[in-house]
């Protein structure tokens, strides 16, 4: 199935149904007042996450989609029937964006998740709300409302644990495969990726993760030059980036390290809060040097790249910023269980730190809450000793006035 992941569409709501002007009449029944329903309410539009849909292409044919209309009131107390509701279903990521405004309608972000992206009319009010003491006989109605009419931009960014970044051919692909069972195209020439692939990686029976592999980017991918930089907002939810770096390239005037140098600044273009994610350095392809060559290859790149990370130490506090540094064979499989394996310990210790954090948050609010109602009430207190001394003052100038009043 072909990769979509932007869409425009149209989503009308169902309009309400009208209400009747309807009088009672039976035999025997004289001037039986009025009797008329209301309308039913239009249909509204809804937004459904679907976890088995992973592309928008069905928006791409069909951009409009109207609710039914919500049917007439009629005589005899009888209410009209509400308009059917329309469900679009969506991949988990899709965001939905007013088309006019650029407001953010509903962000999909967990399967099952309903949003009502354009709501249908209310119906009409029929004559019997309209009946008073001074107007026994009503034959007005109040009209129904119509549904809302909304141009809607659908836009797809995966959900992923961790996004792959780097030129064509640096080997991303190649490493998905070697850890996870997700089986993208790989071959000897640029851009075999076009477009984004998942693969889940599983540690273990309860642990997992999910990477997302990119096309690889290129200079002036911020600008609009190769296939990445459409697919570069596939990255901002993940967690980690993994900048995976050509050791060992095919032509020998390639240089690594401005390569590198390029995917970072790329990213910086692009958007400023991509760039500020947690970045990994893996330098790949060790497979192609020769192991008597390794340690002085990787030296000589990280002396030229400015590296300066230090060595990581699992049992210091958490720190999500810290750069990491790995080298792998994504053909081999060299070094790809320690990444792995890091990455799921990472992971972990991100979600116990923003818990953490939430709880500290949580707990400062209450705090500063409990504070402004001890400021608040000393506040009052003070106010109240203020309107005492001002009675106590106000009574002792009437005694004084009093008592000289009785001498005088």
């Amino acid at each position: 199935m072909k990769f979509i992941d932007e869409a425009k569409i149209e989503a009308i709501a169902g309009k309400g149904g009208s209400g009747s002007a309807s009088m009672r009449r039976e035999k025997f029944i004289p001037r039986g007042g009025p009797d008329g329903g209301d309308g039913g309410r239009g249909g509204s539009v809804w937004a459904v996450a679907d976890e088995d849909i992973n592309t928008l292409v069905d928006y791409r044919f069909v951009k409009k989609y109207k609710a039914r209309d919500g049917e007439n009131g009629r005589g005899a107390d009888c209410y009209g029937k509400g308009g059917d509701d329309v469900e679009l279903r969506m991949p988990v990521g899709t965001s939905i964006v007013d088309a006019e405004s650029g407001e953010l309608i509903a962000d999909l972000t967990e399967s099952g998740q309903r949003v009502v992206i354009a709501k249908g009319g209310k119906g009409g009010l029929g004559n019997l709300h309209f009946k008073s003491s001074v107007n026994r006989a009503p034959r007005q109605t109040a009209p129904a409302e119509e549904g809302e009419r909304r141009e809607l931009r659908l836009e797809l960014k995966v959900l992923a644990d961790i996004g792959l970044l780097g030129m064509p051919n640096a080997g991303k692909s190649t490493f998905i495969r070697a850890v996870s069972a997700a089986k993208p195209k790989v071959a000897d020439y640029p851009f075999t990726t076009l477009f984004p692939n998942l693969g889940v990686v599983r540690i273990d029976d309860n642990r997992s993760f999910v990477v997302a592999d990119i096309p690889g980017l290129i200079e002036g991918a911020a600008e609009g030059a190769g296939l990445g930089h459409r697919f570069l907002k596939h990255l901002q939810r993940t967690g980690i980036l993994l900048h995976i770096v050509d050791l060992a390239p095919f032509d020998e005037s390639t240089d690594p390290v401005a390569e590198a140098c390029a995917i970072v600044e790329e990213l910086r273009k692009y958007d400023e809060e991509l760039h500020k994610k947690p970045r990994w350095l893996v330098l790949n392809k060790l497979d192609m040097i020769p192991e008597e060559e390794r340690e002085e290859r990787v030296a000589n790149f990280l002396k030229a790249y400015g590296w300066e990370a230090g060595e990581h130490d699992a049992y210091e506090a958490f720190d999500p910023m810290q750069p990491r540094l790995f080298t792998i064979s994504g053909l081999t499989g060299e070094g790809c269980r320690d990444l792995t394996y890091a990455i799921m310990d990472y992971l972990e210790a991100a979600r116990i730190y923003t818990r953490n954090q939430d709880k500290i948050r949580s707990e400062q609010l209450e705090i500063a809450r409990e504070a402004a109602a001890v400021a608040k009430a000393a506040a009052d207190a003070v106010k109240e000793a203020a309107k005492e001394a001002a009675k106590v003052a106000a009574t002792q100038a009437d005694l004084l006035a009093s008592d000289d009043s009785a001498s005088a």
